[in-house]
């Protein structure tokens, strides 16, 4: 997998754009919409344009709009490499867990 995924999730907007897109397409113009308290249209572009490079969304044209859509394909990637992490966390805490069971015996 390209660090370009990491270095995209990285960003706290980016992250964000992604969970707006996991509810359907957007447009540009209605992803500006979303952050137009904290961003401007230029920085939601620059945005979705680390995203597309990186092959987390995908544009396309529809008359005067581009319409942007999650691809989910490399998110499936990352999971899968945190799987191991994600086990030992799990394995942690239920050791944790029983020993403060035990300690409060």
């Amino acid at each position: 997998m390209s660090d370009a995924v990491y270095l995209a999730l990285a960003h706290p907007v980016r992250r964000r754009v992604l969970q707006v897109l996991a509810g359907g397409p957007r447009t540009a113009g209605e992803l500006a919409g979303e952050f137009a308290a904290e961003l401007s249209r230029p920085a939601v572009a620059e945005h979705l344009a680390v995203l597309k490079k990186a092959g987390l969304v995908r544009d396309e044209p529809r008359g005067r709009h581009r319409h942007y859509r999650l691809t989910p394909e490399p998110l499936a990637e990352v999971a899968d490499w945190l799987t191991p992490f994600e086990r030992y966390w799990r394995r942690t805490l239920r050791d944790l867990a029983e020993f403060v069971e035990e300690e409060d015996v």
